[in-house]
């Protein structure tokens, strides 16, 4: 665990320019919510149930209705077409949507080798990825899930709730990875339950309670 500590928690002590930029997002439910995260940080969401905290996420995804103004590296979410911000900016939900009865109908073009060989990464064998959905537990699809989201490459993680349905062992493996995608610049914001996990991997950790983010 070590390595999710280092990689959330060092830097220099001049502060990088916003990666993502949130400025009075709303919705009739929550916020205003104001927030700013560099590159390759991680800033952890804690709650209670039913505080919207993924509405947060999916706000910022344009997923559900919302207000206000979201930037990626000064470039205002107006001026994207949507697929590109949602490809740029991925929501990854807790319990991740599967459209086909295949699991390699989910990974499209190169994903699925680059899928194919990260798998062990996360404690799983890469022959899932010929199997049919329904034969997945849950903890299988919650890792897949988070593999399909990274295979993108995208610029910011909207996790939410990324290791809800692992056990420690698998817990590490997955926070060890997300550790390396952060030293690589990506940036994360992450709702989670788990205040030792917000403490890992979160450089800052914020709570929202009564529609609006709390914290440093």
């Amino acid at each position: 665990m070590t390595s999710s500590i280092s990689a959330c928690s060092t830097g220099s002590s001049a502060e990088p320019p916003p990666r993502l930029l949130l400025r009075g997002l709303r919705s009739h439910l929550a916020g205003p919510f104001d927030l700013a995260l560099a590159g390759g940080e991680c800033v952890a969401v804690t709650g209670p149930s039913g505080a919207g905290k993924s509405l947060l996420l999916r706000m910022i995804a344009d997923l559900d209705p919302n207000e206000g103004e979201v930037l990626l590296d000064g470039r205002s979410r107006q001026d994207w077409p949507a697929p590109a911000w949602r490809q740029a900016v991925v929501y990854n939900a807790a319990e991740a949507g599967w459209w086909s009865e295949q699991v390699a109908a989910h990974f499209p073009g190169p994903s699925l080798a680059a899928t194919r060989r990260a798998a062990p990464r996360l404690g799983l064998d890469p022959a899932l990825l010929d199997a049919a959905v329904t034969r997945l537990s849950t903890g299988e699809r919650q890792r897949l899930a988070l593999l399909r989201a990274l295979a993108g490459a995208p610029a910011v993680l909207l996790l939410d709730e990324p290791t809800g349905a692992l056990d420690e062992t698998n817990t590490a493996l997955v926070e060890a990875l997300l550790a390396e995608r952060l030293l690589a610049g990506t940036t994360i914001l992450m709702v989670t339950h788990n205040p030792a996990q917000a403490a890992r991997l979160g450089r800052r950790h914020l709570r929202l309670q009564g529609g609006r983010l709390i914290g440093p």
